[in-house]
């Protein structure tokens, strides 16, 4: 009896091959799964090319409400950016896939999930780990990590087995969903390297961009945003929106050497247009009505988060644990931000907030003032009351030792 193995499958030639090799080499039928996370993909064209390469079924998923709700807010709410630049739009999309692809083998009754992923990159670790987190007992399978083949030796492959080659004249390799866009390969693997105009899709070169700048009002809930420019708008719609808006200015460009979890340093660019403006929105809000002391520990706890996510481990429980205490944190992130975009740019140039801590009364320097200045007296006293003896302690000690005092010698003796 043939083994079913589901495989995420993009349509690529990476996994258009990995349908043939898998049958050729486990002997199996193969089911392949493909989810719409805002990538910008004909569903249907895949599907068709799926079955044309020999496909037993094939399901679609649109998924981007769910990877929206599920995975993107949290990212929000934890100001999400791994080593400070990175959003984690391609880190976030997999363990959704990961779950998808377990759920559609118990359908099938499979005993085998694959992808596509590298053995160089960090995709094959998330799903690898999320679909073994959820269900041990089955086995996964990595073709591109087995075969070892050059792309000159995948597309003789497929044209040796009347797979049909889907037409590129990209030279970049991209990932993309809703949350934004990864380019890789090409003159980019130079990191000394511009990267060329050409890379770009969701962003405006900034010096071409409007000599105008643009105003983007985005509302905030709970920690997520609900709205922009005084609209309403459901997760899709406002991600979007801010896509376009914020791209239209040359916003949203990112290019940074990155540290890979397999221990590979790796010049990686990005388009990141939304999520770049919503997170900077975010922790501007935060920064209206959380405590310093909240603040504080929480960034410590986001770059836990991000590095938890970025390498993987969506599901282990640190990272759910740390989900809870950033949702106890997101109960007053609600109010307004008002973004100023031009050029490249996005400046926050205003914010309020029904929970705001701050009390013009207390921080103007006008005659409405409230605060009583002379209280400043005793608090410096106590506030610097260690420092000022341990200050006048080290003195006499270097005093001490430059003039060879007794009891430093007898000290420095022992």
């Amino acid at each position: 009896m043939r083994r079913t193995v589901v495989l995420a499958f993009s349509g690529g030639l990476d996994t258009s091959v990995c349908v043939k090799w898998l049958q050729e080499k486990y002997d199996a039928d193969v089911v392949t799964v493909t989810l719409d996370l805002g990538q910008r993909e004909d569903m249907g064209a895949i599907e068709k090319r799926s079955r044309q390469i020999g496909a037993r079924d094939h399901y679609t998923f649109d998924a981007k409400e769910d990877f929206l709700r599920d995975y993107v807010w949290p990212a929000i709410r934890a100001n999400a950016l791994y080593e400070r630049a990175y959003p984690l739009s391609t880190a976030l999309g997999r363990p959704l896939i990961g779950r998808k692809l377990v759920e559609v083998a118990e359908r099938e009754g499979a005993d085998a999930v694959a992808h596509g992923c590298t053995g160089k990159g960090n995709d094959q670790v998330r799903m690898d780990v999320t679909v073994r987190a959820i269900s041990p007992k089955l086995e996964v399978i990595a073709p591109v990590r087995e075969w070892n083949m050059s792309r000159d030796e995948e597309i003789a492959y497929a044209q040796k087995r009347g797979i049909p080659i889907k037409p590129s004249k990209s030279i970049y390799s991209v990932d993309q969903n809703i949350w934004g866009r990864s380019i890789e390969s090409g003159p980019m693997e130079n990191p000394s390297t511009e990267p060329p105009a050409d890379a770009y899709e969701w962003t405006v070169a900034p010096e071409d961009a409007p000599n105008e700048p643009g105003h983007l009002d985005i509302t905030f809930r709970d920690g997520v945003p609900t709205g922009a420019n005084g609209r309403a708008m459901e997760p899709l719609k406002l991600v979007s929106y801010v896509n376009e808006l914020a791209g239209s200015h040359g916003v949203g460009r990112i290019d940074h050497v990155e540290d890979r979890l397999v221990g590979i340093k790796s010049r990686e660019v990005y388009e990141c247009p939304g999520a770049s403006v919503i997170i900077q929105a975010h922790q501007d809000l935060e920064k209206l009505v959380l405590t310093r002391h909240e603040l504080d520990f929480k960034a410590t706890v986001e770059r836990e988060w991000a590095w938890l996510v970025y390498s993987g481990l969506w599901l282990e429980p640190l990272r759910l644990a740390l989900d809870r205490f950033i949702t106890a944190t997101q109960r007053r992130v609600t109010g307004t931000v008002r973004m100023k975009l031009y050029k490249g740019s996005a400046r926050v140039v205003g914010r309020s907030s029904e929970y705001s801590i701050y009390d013009i009364g207390l921080a103007t320097y006008g005659r409405g003032s409230k605060f009583d200045q002379k209280s400043a007296v005793g608090f410096i006293e106590l506030w610097g009351l260690q420092s000022r003896v341990a200050a006048n302690l080290n003195s006499h000690v270097e005093e001490e030792r430059e003039n060879g005092h007794p009891r430093t010698k007898a000290k420095e003796a022992e």
